[in-house]
Formats: C-alpha cells, structure tokens, sequence
C-alpha cells in the first residue's frame, strides 16, 4: 500500500475548514447560551491566527454589533497593528465574557474552546482582568502568568503571552496611550522573528 503526499497548502486548507466549522458551532452555542435581553458578542479574525487578542469585557459598541473588537478599540488596534507591519489577517480577537450576565465557569469553557480551536502561537492579554482571567483558565500545560506589561512570557510550551494595559481604558488620555503602545510594540520583534510558512 502506498502512501499519498499530500501537499502543506491542502493540509492548511482541511484544518482552516475544520476550524471555521468549530468557530461556527462555538458561536451558535453561545447564540443560545445567552441570557433573555443579552446580546453574544463573538470573536473575529482569523480562525487559525499566529496572533490571539483577549479583552475581558465587551464594549457598548462590541455589544450592539455583536463582534469583539468592533469600533474605536477595532480602529485603534488596526493602526497599531499596521504600524508594526503586522497583517491583520493572522489576528484573532474576543473577550473573556461574552456577554452581560455570563456565569464564569460558561465563559471560561467558552475561551478554553476558542484558543483550542485557534491555536495561536501568541495571546496578547489586554489587561489585569483578562490575565486573571486566563490565569483561572488553567490551560493545559500553562504558566501562570505575571503583570508584566510588554513582556514575552511562556504559557505553554509552544504559545507565548504579552500583557499589556486594557485598552479600553488607553484610548482617551495620552499618558494611558502611551502605555499601552510601550507594551504593545512587543509584536512587532515577536513578528519579525516568526518563521514562515
């Protein structure tokens, strides 16, 4: 009997359609989860992203769009991204919960399956909230991880963690602004030393 080859593009393209599968269903139980009058708001971006970004709670903007990351913070996060050359494109965003009312142990099972899924090779956790947050998680293999902002730290074996300030609460003082880009630009080596496909 032999053995096919199976070309890397063709493998790539059979784990993006499962996660995209997974994603989906992960959002549909989420759609169900909620609580009457509360509105889900999910992840966005790249089912497969190098790059995982974790927020802890929605925004009024997150919430009436339903997607994580939407508005000003979206815009903000765009432009950072961009200016460290980054493609936006292997960035994955949401919260810790997913929505107003959400029990803890429901949103960390939510999150323990969305980093399953993506698989990401780096989570950028926005503030103390989402590092405690993850923290309680306990994913397998993991490290608890310390507040030190802008600092590359090992969560598992093979996914790296930066914290860096929420930044929900970084975009309208510039000091606030200036801290969250000082932590933030930490992508942009951690990128650049990323080998390619």
């Amino acid at each position: 009997m032999s053995v096919r080859s199976v070309p890397t593009d063709e493998i790539y393209e059979k784990y993006l359609e499962k996660a995209i599968a997974e994603i989906n269903e992960l959002g549909d139980e989420i759609a169900h989860a909620v609580s009457r009058g509360a509105v889900p708001v999910l992840g966005s971006g790249h089912p497969l992203a190098d790059i995982f970004l974790l927020k802890h709670t929605p925004k009024p903007s997150e919430v009436q769009e339903g997607v994580a990351f939407y508005g000003r913070v979206g815009d903000a996060l765009l432009k950072s991204l961009q200016r460290l050359r980054i493609d936006p494109m292997e960035v994955y965003g949401t919260n810790c919960l997913k929505y107003d009312g959400e029990p803890a142990e429901e949103a960390r099972s939510f999150l323990f399956r969305e980093l399953h899924i993506v698989q990401p090779k780096l989570v950028v956790l926005m503030g103390d909230d989402a590092m405690a947050f993850l923290n309680d998680l306990e994913f397998p293999l993991s490290r608890r991880l310390e507040p030190t902002l802008g600092e590359l730290q090992e969560l598992t074996p093979t996914v790296q963690a930066i914290v860096v300030p929420d930044i929900d609460e970084s975009l309208d003082e510039q000091a606030a602004k200036t801290r969250f880009w000082r932590a933030f630009k930490a992508l942009g080596p951690w990128w650049a030393e990323l080998p390619p496909y």
